[in-house]
């Protein structure tokens, strides 16, 4: 583990490689999970803020059930979330002509429609984050799903881009620049005395 300040890193985002592969994996990770896409509290006024913006991007399926659900839903098991769809792709997922399912709140974003990107553990993925108990400490791991991310791993070997490189922007939004240099240091000192 990497000590960042009140942050545990796993050595994994270092030692691993990772490059998402959209052609194989369809954007699973949008459609197979035991809930949607955990939302941190300050994330559900921001839901609120893109909705109307959103919307257009939506199909009825989805308009129906965030007619039906609502903007997000709170879990038992995970805190707030965003909706699915019979327990399955997120509300917010639209599918492009290939098939692959992206996010509708992203390609707002992309399209200059809103200011938000899309939920962070969605930019994270497939690096995890949860407090401590007692809140003092944040773990930061590295978990991607054994089968839907066979090919993303695959292809980060072979372009030989570790986790930490390829979720730079996503590490960046969430714990700022100083923390990413510093893991940035942390991966070249410990490549330098391999």
């Amino acid at each position: 583990m990497i000590a960042i300040d009140n942050k545990l890193v796993s050595d994994d985002l270092i030692e691993e490689q990772f490059v998402c592969d959209l052609s194989k994996c369809k954007g699973g990770c949008c459609v197979d999970g035991d809930a949607g896409a955990p939302l941190a509290q300050d994330e559900l006024a921001r839901i609120d803020e893109v909705y109307d913006a959103v919307l257009p991007y939506l199909d009825a399926a989805s308009i129906a059930e965030l007619q039906k659900q609502g903007r997000y839903v709170y879990d038992k098991h995970f805190g707030w979330v965003t909706p699915t769809i019979n327990h399955s792709i997120c509300v917010y997922g639209i599918k492009d002509e290939n098939g692959i399912v992206k996010c509708g709140i992203e390609q707002a974003y992309i399209d200059g429609k809103v200011q938000w990107k899309k939920p962070i553990s969605c930019h994270l993925f497939p690096v995890k984050t949860k407090m401590s108990r007692d809140g003092k400490t944040e773990f930061v791991n590295y978990q991607p799903r054994e089968d839907l991310c066979k090919a993303a791993c695959s292809l980060g070997k072979k372009l030989k881009v570790p986790v930490y490189v390829f979720l730079k922007e996503a590490l960046v939004r969430k714990y700022g620049l100083q923390f990413y240099e510093a893991l940035e240091s942390t991966a070249a000192y410990l490549q330098k005395n391999k």
